[in-house]
């Protein structure tokens, strides 16, 4: 590279060459690829991810896109304070209202199936893209518990006293939350709880539901906002199928946080971009949950927390399953019907992972092969497959067919020791009568969420009552002074407030 090209880097990145070394890390090299080197053009931004070397592409228009957004945002959170509360309240009546009906909603609907129809044409996943109704129904209740909240905005926190002078704490809206999301067109509505709580927010979701998104914010969103008086832009979304445009959002630093869902891989890229642009994530992009079969597992407790945690694929869906030693030529056949009798619940016929440590209790029948329901179509494998023990964290993705990873274990310590090495640490469940199994398990494990029977339970709404922006589990670590749920009402930061009645006060 000439003395000349590293000049006009200096000044400003206007294009690159093939092979151009590229620093990150503090002492590590990334080279530019001929493809990236030919699509870069004047105008376009770099952002080189410091923990992995990866060289993300912005083009212009993809961060046009995104500032636009944020700009509205922005202008928007700075209206905030002249807004009333029961502004915002009217605003969630009215957007609940607007999805409850059923002309509103068909619009919907239609952009919704258009959405499926060519994300099934290209093999996609449509799991959590399908807008049910039971779906339209968890988005409309969500909105009502938002306009039954009570306002944090200004809330006092505590009050401390003094002579001639008073000390309130008080909260505060953050800031603009950016919110990236894949193909899940209710979290439109669940992430709109941080209004409540004082704070604008942008939204960028996957190629899949764009149209989904879009009908939604024309058909209901925005006539919810003007109707309710809000500032325009107050919910903003980042109108892109790129990619590039949620690193634009990310790499923001006016952003007061950073929250990202969807696949493990894509949000680590997300949340290492965010964090490079000092802003605050909340991120969850693997789930997996766990269950551990202990010594005073009851059979029919086990069989029902293990069909019941498999019925769809969402982050809280069972993914590997311990069984101690000691129970296991009882259990692992408990296990097996209840996997079995959740793949014929969906109409179909579940996919089996197993260690060396299990693979021998399992019958021969299991083996062989089967039609698995995949999103690509119906492909014939082996029910059961080997797997090796140190792929027990692995993710199953599934689509049609219920997929889960069983071992045998010497006991539940070293099950918990499996999951806090290998697993995600999100959630963990132990199926056990015994309470000094379950206390030893509760100071033993590392999750956010532990439990004692299906894992499904694992949700903002269903368990606490607050639509969840996202859940965060500990595989980055644990998290500083808040639980593993983001709803609405905990975006904020504190503000203090000085009252002075003593006009002789000096230090």
């Amino acid at each position: 590279m000439s003395a000349a090209t590293v000049q006009a880097m200096a000044e400003q990145l206007t294009q690159l060459e093939a092979g151009m070394p590229v620093p990150y890390g503090g002492d590590k090299l990334a080279y530019v690829s001929e493809e990236l080197a030919a699509a870069f053009e004047p105008g376009d931004q770099l952002v080189v991810v410091q923990s992995s070397g990866d060289l993300l592409h912005i083009p212009a228009d993809a961060h046009r896109t995104a500032t636009a957004a944020l700009d509205a945002a922005f202008r928007a959170f700075g209206e905030l304070g002249a807004v009333s509360d029961d502004q915002i309240t009217a605003f969630y009546n009215e957007f609940g209202r607007r999805l409850a009906n059923d002309a509103v909603f068909a619009q919907i609907a239609e952009a919704n199936e258009q959405d499926v129809a060519r994300a099934k044409a290209r093999g996609r996943s449509t799991t959590r893209l399908v807008l049910s109704e039971k779906m339209r129904r968890d988005m409309t209740s969500g909105l009502r518990i938002w306009e039954r909240a009570p306002s944090t905005r200004s809330a006092p926190m505590e009050t401390v006293n003094h002579d001639g002078w008073t000390v309130d704490l008080m909260r505060a809206g953050l800031g603009v939350v950016g919110f990236i999301f894949e193909g899940r067109p209710n979290v439109f509505a669940d992430a709109t709880g941080v209004l409540r709580s004082g704070n604008a927010v942008v939204f960028r979701i996957g190629s899949d539901a764009l149209e989904t998104a879009r009908a939604i914010v024309e058909h209901a969103l925005d006539p919810a906002v003007a109707a309710a008086g809000l500032p325009a832009g107050v919910v903003s979304l980042v109108d892109s199928r790129s990619r590039a445009a949620g690193w634009a959002l990310f790499s923001d630093s006016r952003l007061a946080l950073a929250v990202a869902r969807g696949s493990g891989s894509a949000v680590a890229q997300l949340g290492a971009v965010a964090r490079q642009a000092g802003i605050p994530v909340s991120l969850h992009g693997t789930g997996g949950a766990w269950i551990v079969a202990g010594e005073g597992a009851d059979p029919e407790k086990f069989a029902a927390a293990v069909e019941n945690s498999l019925d769809r694929k969402v982050c809280n869906t069972l993914n590997t399953c311990c069984i101690v030693e000691g129970r296991a030529d009882e259990l692992v056949p408990v296990f097996l019907d209840a996997v079995d009798r959740a793949g014929r619940a969906l109409g179909t016929v579940s996919k089996l992972h197993v260690t060396r440590y299990a693979e021998h209790l399992i019958p021969a029948e299991w083996f062989e092969k089967v039609e698995i329901s995949r999103a690509e179509g119906n492909v014939l494998e082996p029910r059961t497959e080997p797997i090796a023990e140190h792929r027990l964290g692995h993710e199953w993705e599934w689509e049609g067919s219920p997929e889960v990873t069983l071992t045998v274990v010497p006991d539940q310590e070293t099950a918990a020791r499996l999951f806090n090495e290998q697993s995600p640490r999100f959630g963990a469940s132990l199926i056990s009568e015994s309470g000094d199994e379950q206390e030893a398990f509760w100071a033993t494990v590392d999750s956010p969420f532990v439990g004692n029977g299906f894992t499904r339970w694992i949700d903002g709404q269903y368990a606490l009552g607050r639509p969840e922006l996202g859940l965060s589990n500990w595989q980055a670590g644990r998290l500083f002074a808040r639980g593993g749920v983001l709803s609405g009402d905990s975006v904020y930061t504190v503000r203090t407030k000085v009252t002075q009645t003593d006009p002789n006060l000096r230090r």
